[in-house]
């Protein structure tokens, strides 16, 4: 059949508020024109993020059940790092309460003045996890992955070349990671190919550097290798997740995307020395190692989960809603980053707003305007989140103006992505009316969380 349903039917179900445009300007209003600032209940379709977002299996609930809550040695670690180890294939298996937790660790061991970390993008909180240290985050990712109308199958490579430039120039001994994205969600949410792992891979060992993964969504990149790099068309996902693991030397984990759960992590890593390092801060800022910030209850799911997200009809029906919003949009003549990503739409705002420059923060233009025409709450991936500021002051924009549609996992109909793309469209057949705006209020890291905007 040519029709792809979702693989689950709905069990429970929860209200959603209706309001009226003009309620929303007042909420906005209010907010400071940040959507983070906006209460959940005035929102209509929730888009800001996929993190912590999905809606568990009646399994997963099971498992809730099923949790021992031992402070140590609980059951349900084993559990959680017999599900961890299967994927990741690593050796050390340390829990934590979400992916900012393990980054936390690990940058704050490894990190500090004079360091540098390369990555194909760094997102917002792993970026602040290294800088508070001191230490340097660079991106080098592949330029095809710079021009959104561009489309091409991995556009989330890291430049190796420029990776090897990066280490020559900045001394081995003074990068102490390596750090893959996948999917590179700063880039569009766009795959890394198997090559392009086994290349970076090559590099660092070549200089005896470290590779890491930024795993968040390690199961649809793999379930976009498996459709688009040639040699994977006839493998399971679990076969390619094992595979892409198997280059690297560790990952940090947000199981608040691909293990399908609300809250938790881990970091996971082959060197005894480090692990013992890490097991270390994490029980000054978590728990114990067997429960690393989390609930017994927490880590079933996980387990659970884990199981679930390489399921293959589940892969198709989320890469295909998330296409199928894409192919909406770009029908209309809506800009956004080419191919559609895997667990969301980024709209392109240089476009969408070409005469809106980065100090009028065109993406959060159009962030607002979502909300304000049908409640619908994405978030700004550009100068508001990645901006700096020179000596003088002046704003040095991001590398491109995005927003991002992120999809929570088995939330939403397809009558819901439908009202999306409608409201995405009415936004963008009025985009001359669209002004721009100004920061009244910004923190010194992380602004976009709490920043007050008003327009101008």
């Amino acid at each position: 059949m040519k029709t792809i349903i979702e693989p689950f039917r709905i069990k429970s179900v929860e209200p959603i508020r209706f309001t009226t445009r003009e309620e929303r300007i007042k909420i906005l209003e209010e907010a400071g024109y940040n959507t983070f600032l906006v209460r959940a209940d005035d929102v209509l379709i929730d888009l800001l993020t996929d993190s912590g977002t999905s809606a568990m299996s009646s399994d997963q609930w099971a498992g809730i059940m099923r949790g021992d809550e031992s402070y140590a040695g609980a059951k349900s670690f084993y559990v959680f790092e017999a599900a961890v180890k299967k994927i990741t294939g690593d050796e050390f298996i340390i829990p934590t309460h979400q992916g900012r937790a393990a980054e936390k660790i690990i940058f704050s061991i490894l990190g500090g003045p004079g360091k540098y970390f390369a990555s194909n993008t760094f997102f917002d909180t792993t970026r602040a996890n290294i800088e508070f240290t001191g230490a340097e985050a660079v991106d080098l990712l592949n330029e095809t992955g710079k021009h959104p109308e561009q489309s091409a199958p991995f556009k989330g490579n890291m430049d190796v070349e420029a990776l090897e430039a990066f280490i020559k120039k900045t001394g081995k001994e003074n990068i102490p990671l390596i750090v893959l994205t996948v999917t590179n969600n700063s880039g569009g949410g766009q795959p890394v190919s198997m090559q392009n792992i086994k290349d970076v891979k090559a590099v660092c060992k070549k200089y005896d550097l470290p590779l890491f993964l930024d795993a968040c969504r390690f199961a649809e990149n793999a379930y976009f290798i498996k459709l688009r790099e040639k040699g994977y068309e006839n493998k399971s996902v679990i076969e390619i997740c094992q595979e892409m693991f198997s280059y690297a030397d560790g990952s940090t984990m947000s199981a608040k995307k691909d293990a399908l759960v609300n809250i938790g992590g881990w970091l996971s890593l082959n060197d005894s020395e480090l692990a013992l390092k890490c097991r270390n801060l994490l029980i000054v800022t978590e728990g114990f190692p067997t429960y690393g910030g989390l609930a017994g209850r927490d880590l079933e799911a996980i387990a659970q989960g884990l199981e679930e997200i390489v399921d293959e009809h589940y892969l198709q029906y989320r890469i295909r809603s998330t296409e199928y919003l894409g192919e909406k949009m770009m029908n209309a003549g809506v800009p956004i980053i080419e191919p559609p990503g895997g667990h969301a739409i980024y709209i392109d705002a240089k476009r969408f707003l070409p005469d809106l420059s980065s100090d009028k923060y065109p993406g959060q233009s159009i962030v607002c305007e979502l909300y304000i025409e049908g409640g619908v709450r994405a978030v700004e991936i550009g100068s508001v989140m990645f901006g700096k500021y020179d000596k003088t002051g002046k704003l040095i924009p991001a590398m491109m103006e995005l927003v991002r549609l992120a999809i929570p996992r088995r939330v939403y109909t397809q009558s819901h992505i439908d009202y999306v793309a409608e409201v995405v469209i009415e936004a963008y057949n009025n985009r001359d009316k669209m002004k721009g705006y100004e920061i009244t209020y910004e923190a010194p890291m992380l602004r976009h969380f709490t920043a007050r905007f008003k327009p101008i």
